[in-house]
């Protein structure tokens, strides 16, 4: 018998390591468990001195190439030379991949095949706070001048790269910081690229990650957009590149004040001289107000003890209820919301909040072969290494994430107690039959499998291509109600988020950067913006 050869072409992931040896684990794993299998995964140990090596070790089909400390631009380059894939992808250590995300970008390329490279959306992870954020900026065109105002792609992993570029160019070892922006300007100046909106990767935001060195990120960064000034051609180039400076100036001295700010309101009198240098040449206002608290420690404790008083004296007025005809609507004295996109266009929306907020609390229930409706982002956003296979239902066959096509309430292709884990949030409210849907999630769960439900409650109607089968909002009680239906009683936990000032600003449009978190946390079962489910079969 003849065995096939099997004729895809390879990809090349290349993970880059210097002291990340505690991460490096997750990076490689989420390598293994890609849809698309065929890759090669190449380890540049750049210098390491922990236990990166033995790490490595424990994957004996990698390989593992060491070097003497030489820089992340050095060690990607001695990655390229080590790799034989038709495409090629870099993978920092402490970052990991998402399931689709070799698969999603190769599509792209295939579609587009003679461009330089491709690029998706990604998660924020904030590590101390277990937080996630999604990170999703749609560019269709004028690449090049888009990469001149800011870096929309921000996350190397989701690039995928065609070998021939690296014929051409290369990462440049001189520089320290901003190497990937360099580099994709650089390609972007000369080759097409194409970007999507698919979140394919996770970055990781701890303590030592080397874009919290906002000093050594803002001299890079200018050096960067610098060196592209010989190449600008037209005024709407150069007028992208001044916007490109100055946006960076602007949010790297945010950063540069923030961090003194937290020193200072922690005690802590020892500024690194650098931030301050580097916050006095981009922002000299915001200097100053750093300069004077830190040199004058005791007018600066006098000033935060007066906007406490303040403070608390404004919650004291606020609270006290206004007589009858004497309410002061201020902005809510209109007719018509702000937005009517869910707080997508002003922060994000709110109850997007409480979603993630239970998602977050059950994350361990999201594992193994695990079903969500229309993508997989929480699925691996909160199952991550748990999840053994991610599947994708949508009644619409033309959504690419999709896995399985068919309505909720009626999908006779899926076997009987299948399923480890179904995660259906924000669409029974789509679902005039959606006591069938829950039914259907009953049968295709495993015994012990576990459903994960939320539904609005206090809520606008969509405005797009879902207005019109937009049918119920729910109660815990009508949710608690229809779930006894089919599973035992003491398997099933509802719960219900919000409070009246939630509810008036969500149904106004507002986004969650709009409320505070004293104001998210304060919870009033009469007023239900989210209601959330666990059932357990």
């Amino acid at each position: 018998m003849v065995e096939l050869q099997d004729s895809r072409p390879l990809v090349s992931v290349i993970i880059t390591c210097y002291n990340h040896g505690k991460y490096l684990a997750a990076a490689i794993e989420s390598v293994l468990l890609q849809t698309y299998t065929k890759y090669e995964l190449i380890i540049i140990d750049d210098g390491s001195t922990d236990d990166t090596a033995e790490v490595c070790l424990r994957y004996p089909f990698l390989r593992y190439v060491y070097q003497l400390n030489s820089g992340l631009s050095a060690a990607r380059n001695a990655g390229i030379k080590e790799s034989k894939g038709k495409f090629l992808v870099f993978l920092d250590a402490d970052d990991w991949l998402l399931v689709d995300a070799l698969k999603i970008n190769l599509n792209y390329l295939s579609l587009y095949n003679e461009h330089a490279f491709v690029s998706g959306a990604f998660l924020e992870f904030h590590e101390p706070s277990n937080q996630y954020k999604t990170v999703q900026r749609p560019v269709l065109n004028n690449h090049y001048r888009h990469l001149l105002e800011g870096n929309y792609i921000g996350m190397h992993a989701a690039v995928m790269y065609q070998r021939w570029v690296f014929d051409i160019l290369t990462f440049d070892p001189a520089k320290r910081y901003c190497e990937d922006y360099d580099l994709y300007l650089r390609i972007c100046r000369q080759f097409q690229v194409v970007h999507h909106t698919h979140v394919l990767a996770v970055y990781r935001q701890h303590g030592d990650n080397m874009s919290r060195n906002y000093s050594g990120m803002i001299e890079g960064v200018i050096k960067v957009l610098m060196s592209q000034k010989e190449a600008i051609t037209t005024k709407e180039e150069n007028d992208s590149l001044d916007l490109g400076i100055k946006n960076w100036k602007a949010y790297y001295s945010e950063k540069l004040f923030n961090s003194l700010k937290s020193s200072l309101y922690n005690d802590d009198q020892n500024f690194k001289r650098n931030d301050m240098h580097s916050l006095k040449a981009i922002n000299r206002t915001l200097y100053n107000k750093v300069y004077l608290a830190s040199s004058q420690p005791f007018l600066a404790f006098v000033l935060r003890g007066l906007k406490s008083l303040i403070k608390r004296a404004i919650t004291r007025y606020t609270k006290a209820v206004p007589a009858i005809g004497k309410v002061n609507l201020g902005h809510l004295n209109r007719t018509t919301p702000f937005s009517t996109q869910f707080g997508y266009d002003r922060g994000g929306p709110v109850d997007r909040y409480f979603i993630e907020k239970f998602l977050a609390a059950n994350a361990s229930n999201i594992l193994g072969r695990v079903l969500e409706i229309g993508d997989n982002e929480y699925t691996m956003k909160y199952g991550q290494l748990r999840v053994s296979k991610s599947e994708v239902l949508h009644i619409d066959s033309s959504n690419l994430k999709a896995t399985i096509i068919g309505d909720l309430t009626n999908v006779p292709q899926l076997a009987d107690e299948s399923f480890d884990c179904i995660i259906l949030t924000q669409t029974l409210q789509l679902i005039y039959n959606y006591k069938d849907a829950i039914a259907t999630c009953f049968r295709i769960l495993k015994p012990g499998g576990t459903l994960l439900i939320t539904v609005p409650g206090i809520s606008q109607i969509a405005s797009d291509q879902w207005a019109d089968n937009w049918c119920w909002s729910f109660t815990s009680f009508s949710i608690t109600k229809s779930l006894q239906e089919f599973f035992a009683h003491d398997q099933v936990k509802v719960e219900s988020f919000g409070n009246v000032l939630l509810a008036t600003g969500f149904l106004y449009g507002m986004g969650i950067g709009e409320m505070k978190a004293q104001e998210l946390e304060y919870n009033d079962p009469h007023y239900q913006l989210v209601i959330s489910a666990i059932a357990v079969k």
